[in-house]
């Protein structure tokens, strides 16, 4: 009886090496023959010119597979230093490494600055109370006196944070000037929803040792005390050490546990040293004994005591150590040493100097680590993985059809013959010829930053006697117009280069299935053009949008131009954006446009609406042709036209004009026209319909007429590349309620400063706390993919799923395009205001509020109403009525929100 096998997995060996093994390549070939030509054909002896055809190709194959078995890295390296394999591959500095996350991370990153022996984040506590008779929060409890004790509640405000450090020096001034750089390097990696709110130098308890040692006769004695010394305060205060990547491997570490954090400037730090540096509760006697008798050099410890420095008891086994306190030795401990009977004196000066050695040596060692902090990606032997030579030239010499040509007077028939040969011979050459060169294009293919948009390749067959009798046209010196002959009607290049991005996607355990869908059902076939640009964009981006994707934005002492009109965005945000094709992640003012949608009144005496685009110098640069009964058709048409420019070539459209245009030409989704004064125009359509007399064959216009064939041809390159590059109306903005709170170093602030809540009267309504761990997603509710109700719900389901698990995110799709509607009915357009106005003064404050700004954006916030798409009922006799913009049931939205 059969045993179902519930394990089944995909063996990593699937490698035969068949195409290595020249015996059973002829074998199968033989086998191909003997099913095909069987019946005419019985003698495969070796001396048969067919089996020396066989013979030779087999060779070649084997040739091939030998050429693919080669190191890896010798098939990806190249002689183009901009090929090589470091362009191909992100170092393990670049992709392993991510920015701060936990406790551990923050202490990495800080105790990197000069200045900083160690430090510890701990919590910091802030209580709110609420008044859920009133919907009120305050920080000062005695503000609701008045209030029954039913009524009231109370939180703390969650993922705020006080910084406790050691200092490497005591001089104030130098610790303020550390101070400023632990805070400017924190908000450069700022956790989402959380900050840091002070800094305090750790204290001090100082401990007294007294302690009678006997030394070997042969020891140095002060070496000795400076060893004491330099271990009984390491013990105190565990040192944090750096270590080069040598070293790291030494210790046993593998890479991806040596580049789990953030990477730092002076090396990589041990996560259990780092995590034993942790400051003790207490101080054992026990600990003390043994850290000397483990000295080189002590023969004996005779007497010793411990104590608090200011402590008459002196001998005490344990010390108890305070919060956030460091025990410290103390100035009036007293080691005395001795020989045997002989008592020792010590040079102190001698002491001090062994100790600078010891730190000395600690700066040494940090030194080096800075300096070696690479795996270096091995680097191969560029082999000319694609050379090839025709294989004619390895036939014998009675073939006639080497590089020795016929012997003798051969007969017209006899050459006639031999070319013959050569012809049927040249199709498996170029054949070969691309696999070879397919092969020496590996690097450029897989390469994470590849910008190839080809997918086959070919090359020319070298060194064939008399190759010009053979073919014609023939372009032995541009592979790239023989392979765009050869496999014009076979390169999907869309389609291919997309499998070779989800290949690559895939290796970083990421995918695009389910968002290749929702832009089908948008896009239909021109979606994977655009889901390609998009996963180009997200491998491009992918060291940014891994490594810190829980990172908030920095807004501490920033300059105007990077809190507005900037990428200095979360990183939430930028990945998000990039799973979601969102080309401009950017804080602006999404609601300045480049569309412009306008309503007038046809013959018929209805409301229709037209479309215009203007560029970056706000000139109109693409106007609608026909009227349109929603604003949803519109953008729709609008969005299309723009899609039919994106996908024309540039390419085609320069060699178009090389070989000269005349009125009506067609290049790609371009029509360009030429009046009767000798003018032109052109005009966007829709490559789906063929009569030229359809109404939907124009789907946009350029209503501006051109002198000259150079004017319209710029013109035509110009709204290419600002329909790829620059046109977009999507955007994100993410707010972190966090930031929203009133200075929480004060106890009595303005309570309509606070975020407002709902409390049901303290019965319901949780979570109470508006701040922690909370978000505000704006979105632009009105491009044409944001219009979308599928795309929405996909949206917003990644989002939950890329945001992180702890923070609750509220996403609202709200506004208009400035001018659309009244100013002051402009949620978004309010909101931009708001927003930009509070940046820009909370960045230059402390803990303080700007408390006009701050109140401006929180109305804005708790006042944005969804605007969900209005439609109609669907007519259920009308078979052909198209279904955008009806009302479907469980997927619409009656009116507006």
């Amino acid at each position: 009886m059969s045993v179902l096998n519930k394990h089944i997995s995909i063996t990593k060996e699937v490698t035969t090496l068949d195409d290595l093994d020249f015996n059973f390549l002829k074998k199968k070939g033989l086998e191909h023959i003997e099913e095909l030509g069987g019946s005419i054909w019985t003698d495969y002896n070796s001396h048969d010119p067919g089996i020396t055809i066989l013979e030779m190709l087999c060779y070649a194959i084997t040739d091939l597979g030998m050429r693919i078995n080669l190191p890896i890295e010798n098939l990806l390296s190249s002689q183009d230093p901009l090929k090589n394999i470091n362009q191909q591959f992100y170092k393990a500095s670049e992709i392993l490494p991510t920015k701060s996350v936990t406790a551990l991370d923050y202490r990495k990153l800080l105790i990197d600055i000069d200045g900083v022996k160690n430090c510890w984040p701990r919590k910091y506590k802030k209580e709110v109370h609420v008044d859920c008779k009133n919907n009120l929060l305050s920080y000062n409890k005695n503000d609701f006196n008045s209030i029954p004790e039913s009524k009231k509640k109370k939180f703390n405000l969650k993922g705020l944070y006080h910084l406790v450090v050691d200092f490497e020096s005591d001089d104030l001034n130098e610790i303020e000037t550390v101070s400023k750089e632990i805070k400017k390097r924190y908000h450069a990696n700022r956790n989402i929803c959380e900050d840091l709110i002070t800094i305090e130098k750790v204290k001090t308890q100082p401990i007294s040792i007294c302690a009678d040692i006997e030394v070997e006769t042969t020891a140095d004695e002060e070496y000795i005390h400076a060893q004491i010394v330099y271990e009984i305060n390491n013990y105190f205060v565990n040192n944090v050490h750096f270590y080069s990547i040598k070293q790291m491997l030494d210790k046993g570490f593998v890479s991806t546990e040596i580049f789990d954090g953030p990477i730092l400037e002076n090396g990589f730090i041990d996560i259990e040293e780092l995590k034993n540096s942790e400051l003790k509760d207490q101080v054992r006697l026990s600990d003390i004994i043994n850290i000397i008798m483990d000295i080189p050099g002590v023969k004996v410890i005779k007497d010793i005591s411990m104590g608090n420095c200011d402590d008459e008891n002196i001998s005490q086994s344990i010390i108890c150590i305070d919060d956030d306190t460091k025990p410290l030795l103390c100035k009036k401990s007293v080691i005395n040493y001795n020989k045997d009977v002989l008592p020792l004196s010590l040079n102190k000066d001698k002491v001090d100097e062994y100790l600078a050695q010891f730190e000395a040596l600690e700066e040494v060692a940090k030194d080096n680590a800075s300096k070696n902090k690479e795996l270096d990606i091995p680097q191969g032997i560029f082999s000319e993985p694609g050379a090839y030579t025709t294989m004619q030239n390895d036939f014998p010499d009675t073939y006639g059809i080497s590089s020795s040509g016929l012997s003798g007077n051969p007969t017209i028939q006899r050459k006639s013959q031999a070319k013959q040969l050569k012809g049927f011979l040249l199709f498996f050459d170029q054949m070969l010829a691309s696999y070879f060169k397919h092969l020496e294009k590996m690097n450029e293919i897989l390469a994470v930053n590849g910008e190839l948009t080809k997918t086959f390749f070919t090359q020319s067959v070298q060194d064939i006697k008399g190759f010009s009798e053979l073919v014609n046209n023939y372009d032995e010196s541009n592979n790239d117009a023989l392979a765009e002959e050869l496999f014009e009607k076979l390169d999907n290049n869309i389609e291919r280069r997309n499998e070779v991005l989800d290949h690559l996607i895939a290796r970083f355990a990421e995918r695009f299935t389910e968002y290749t869908f929702v832009m089908k059902s948008l896009y239909g076939t021109s979606a994977d053009e655009i889901v390609l640009r998009n996963k180009e964009n997200f491998l491009k981006d992918y060291k940014e949008i891994s490594s810190a994707r829980g990172n908030a934005f920095n807004y501490y002492k920033q300059s105007p131009s990077n809190l507005w009109d900037t990428d200095n965005v979360s990183g939430v945000q930028k990945r998000i954006a990039r799973l979601l094709g969102v080309s401009d992640y950017t804080r602006r003012n999404l609601t300045s446009s480049f569309v412009e949608i306008y309503t007038l009144i046809n013959s018929d005496g209805c409301e229709v609406y037209r479309w215009r685009i203007r560029n970056l110098e706000n000139r109109i640069v693409l106007s609608a042709t026909e009227e349109y009964h929603d604003n949803y058709l519109a953008t729709r048409e609008l969005y299309f036209a723009v899609l039919q420019i994106i996908q024309t070539s540039s390419y085609k459209v320069e060699k178009a004009f090389e070989e000269g245009i005349g009125s009506d030409t067609i290049i790609d989704n371009f029509r360009i026209h030429q009046s009767p004064s000798g003018k032109y125009s052109f005009d966007i359509i829709n490559p789906e319909i063929e009569d030229i007399n359809d109404s939907d064959y124009i789907i946009a216009k350029r209503f501006t007429y051109f002198n000259t064939q150079e004017e319209i041809k710029e013109a035509i390159l110009s709204i290419i590349d600002f329909m790829k590059y620059d046109f977009t109306e999507e955007g994100i903005f993410l707010v972190e309620h966090m930031l929203l709170r009133p200075d929480v170093t004060q106890s009595d602030v303005n309570q309509n400063h606070f975020m407002p809540i709902c409390t049901d009267e303290c019965t319901s309504c949780e979570p109470l706390d508006p701040y922690s761990y909370r978000v505000s997603i704006i979105i632009p509710g009105y491009t044409f993919r944001f219009y979308n109700t599928d795309f929405r719900n996909y949206m917003e389901k990644i989002i939950r799923q890329e945001i992180p698990a702890h923070i609750l995110a509220k996403i609202c799709w709200v506004g208009y395009r400035k001018g659309e509607v009244n100013n002051a009915e402009n949620d978004l357009l309010k909101f931009e205001k708001a927003y930009k106005k509070y940046l820009l003064k909370k960045t230059h404050l402390e803990q303080e509020q700007p408390e006009p700004e701050l109140q401006n954006i929180i109305e804005s916030i708790s006042s944005v109403s969804n605007v969900y798409p209005t439609g109609r009922l669907f007519d259920c006799e009308d078979e052909v009525e198209e279904l955008s913009g009806k009302v479907i049931l469980g997927k619409t939205n009656l009116g507006s929100l």
